[in-house]
């Protein structure tokens, strides 16, 4: 290892789990990666490793069988699994936030239901908000949850409308559903209530009114299945509104995206250090007009800042998750960590791509399947755009002039 992305403070059990995830991505997802994901597919005996070493239970209290770490742990995880593969790490991501809304706004009917088997990975859990014509306006959602008659079985809806964009959608079996509801509120945002839905893995209609057409074809996150989902009078019992009270799922489903722009910063370090590491290991093997490239003063100073952009996104990403370990609100910080480490990331993968030169090209090469996911952390869980309007305003919250 070198000294880029050392996290200060961590306990024993926390770096024993670290060193066990990371000899697993050396033994058994990169030297596999790039042959799964220009195939496009799905990691299956990787994914069964990650559920022996207990990763799917990770922040899982131990009550429900998880292992009940913190949030630092995991996303110092996830970083690891990123850079061996990006698509790995978004089937736990998902998976992760489903578990983490459950444990932070679930009833305990609905976490002795659940949790248990999504700590051992029999139950995978994805989550969706977008829609075909929106994306990080969730306000305007139109899928909808609309209230049926009473036939003596307890109070029931019937849900209509299509999402995009789910990450694990054939793949999992419970997918937590952003819906909006008539509870009267003037707010559209109280009007807003998450189903946990469940479902049979694979495509086509997979549950009662609820059909997932199949997989998105996309340039890169390959792997992992992206898809639709399209409910068609989805009947459904109001015993599956997360925490069993309607019109609170918009603040529900934010809750799970704030954990979830801090993993999406722990897989944009990963992917860049991954990069980096490439980046600086072809540069001290190519040699041009006599020397070795990395003799050039051109390619050391981009060496030297793909370290400095590394090493600095996984601080940020690190002080997110300390603090919403400590109880409080991090939705500053995971913002800016998420910006700053996809930015970043883009950037170290850009330019270890260049030091590649005409070979970067090619897939043959590592930094080729680098560069077209490292796209994809610049628009999951919230564009840049949508963090720099969340770091903007709340800076003028906290820095307002008074008077």
């Amino acid at each position: 290892m070198g000294r880029l992305c050392q996290t200060e403070g961590l306990t024993d059990i926390q770096e024993e789990i670290l060193k066990t995830v990371r000899q697993f991505v050396e033994q058994k997802i990169l030297p596999v990666a790039t042959e799964l994901e220009h195939k496009d597919e799905y990691p299956t005996a990787i994914v069964e490793g990650l559920k022996e070493l207990g990763i799917f239970g990770l922040m899982i209290p131990e009550e429900y069988g998880g292992l009940g770490e913190s949030l630092l742990t995991y996303a110092l995880v996830v970083e690891e699994i990123a850079r061996g593969w990006m698509s790995v790490s978004g089937v736990i991501n998902t998976h992760f936030i489903v578990a983490w809304m459950l444990m932070q706004h679930g009833t305990e009917e609905q976490k002795q239901k659940y949790l248990p088997r999504m700590a051992s990975g029999e139950t995978r859990g994805a989550f969706s908000m977008s829609e075909p014509a929106l994306g990080s306006d969730v306000a305007a959602i139109t899928t909808k949850a609309v209230k049926l008659d009473d036939t003596g079985d307890g109070v029931r809806y019937s849900i209509t409308g299509q999402k995009m964009w789910l990450t694990n959608g054939g793949s999992s079996n419970l997918v937590a559903v952003l819906v909006k509801t008539d509870e009267g509120s003037e707010s559209v945002y109280k009007n807003m209530t998450t189903f946990l839905v469940e479902k049979e893995v694979g495509f086509g209609e997979t549950a009662q009114g609820v059909t997932i057409p199949g997989k998105i074809d996309k340039m890169g996150y390959k792997g992992v299945d992206t898809t639709e989902m399209i409910f068609e009078g989805h009947n459904i019992s109001a015993d599956q509104i997360l925490g069993g009270v309607p019109g609170k799922g918009f603040y529900q489903m934010m809750d799970g995206v704030e954990v979830g722009r801090v993993n999406v910063a722990s897989r944009a370090v990963g992917v860049a250090n991954r990069a980096f590491e490439l980046g600086v290991e072809y540069a001290q093997q190519r040699s041009t007009f006599g020397k070795k490239i990395i003799e050039h003063q051109a390619i050391l100073f981009r060496v030297a800042e793909m370290a400095t952009k590394v090493e600095a996104a996984h601080q940020m990403m690190v002080r997110a998750a300390r603090k919403k370990d400590s109880g409080e609100r991090n939705d500053l910080e995971a913002g800016m960590a998420k910006y700053l480490a996809a930015e970043y990331c883009n950037e170290v993968v850009e330019s270890s791509f260049r030091i590649h030169g005409g070979y970067g090209f090619s897939k043959e090469y590592e930094i080729e399947r680098l560069y077209r996911e490292a796209p994809m952390l610049l628009i999951g869980e919230g564009t840049s755009e949508i963090q720099r309007m969340i770091i903007g305003r709340r800076v003028v919250e906290d820095y307002k002039v008074k008077g």
